[in-house]
């Protein structure tokens, strides 16, 4: 189902946000590619744009910007992150270190709306955490215009795995008809996948661990024709797979993510 009406269970992607360097162009690229609405937020969120497809909550956009509300030198890189669902971020952010990774960001109150934090896992790959209070996070998914599905990139699998596993509750599986492939299930049900970055082509070397967002879309083809004559890049052109058809971009600032016609996953 694509409306989402109750929490998410820990460990789910439950939101996704976009930090750059001109939020207002970013909400004008991403309303002309996926039909957003989103509108610069308040002074007391820092101009936090929560964009809505179909009047429900969808993806988060931000200016990127210190603590003190002044612009960073340097630019940080424009990127898309995977926010996963937690009953407690002090917790969870305590099971983090424990097992390798690094708190980038610690657990803070957003108002009244949840408490987040931002953390690295040991292979390098950077996640936010998401403990919902008013705001549970993405209200719409799997339907075009909306997340589809959340890939972890990584330089060690196993590494990886027994992290998630022991931090977060996320196992890691083999995917049947897709060797080196691995579905993320969260008491038994796939909410995402993990691949190692040896098995991707033609990607840059040196490129880093990473989560992946894909967002839904009824053409590939004609969407990434659109993302180029707004400015895109293409980092790995329509193809065909398993899931059905999709394709790697990157916005006109950097950010990075796939489009997908999916024929699977239907949850």
């Amino acid at each position: 189902m694509p409306d989402v009406t109750g929490p998410y269970a820990p460990g789910t992607p439950c939101w996704v946000d976009l930090m750059v360097p001109d939020q207002q162009a970013a909400l004008d690229f991403y309303r002309d590619l996926f039909g957003w609405q989103g509108q610069v937020g308040p002074a007391e969120t820092g101009g936090y744009a929560v964009c809505e497809l179909n009047g429900k909550p969808v993806a988060g956009i931000m200016a990127a910007m210190n603590p003190d509300g002044s612009k960073p030198d340097p630019m940080p890189p424009t990127v898309w992150t995977t926010y996963l669902a937690t009953a407690d971020a002090d917790a969870t952010q305590s099971r983090i270190v424990s097992n390798g990774g690094t708190v980038m960001m610690p657990a803070m109150d957003v108002m009244t709306i949840g408490r987040m934090a931002v953390a690295a896992d040991p292979t390098g790959a950077v996640f936010g955490l998401w403990q919902a209070r008013d705001f549970t996070g993405a209200k719409v998914v799997n339907e075009p215009g909306a997340v589809i599905w959340n890939e972890l990139n990584t330089s060690d699998t196993a590494t990886a795995s027994g992290f998630y596993a022991k931090a977060l509750g996320i196992k890691a599986a083999p995917m049947e008809g897709a060797t080196g492939y691995f579905s993320l299930e969260v008491d038994g049900r796939m909410v995402g996948g993990l691949q190692g970055l040896a098995s991707l082509e033609g990607i840059p070397e040196g490129t880093p661990s990473h989560w992946l967002t894909y967002f839904s879309v009824d053409d590939t083809d004609s969407t990434v024709d659109a993302l180029v004559r707004a400015g895109g890049n293409v980092l790995k052109p329509p193809f065909d797979m398993m899931a059905g058809r999709m394709a790697v971009v990157q916005d006109p600032q950097g950010g990075t993510f796939a489009v997908i016609n999916a024929t699977q996953p239907d949850e």
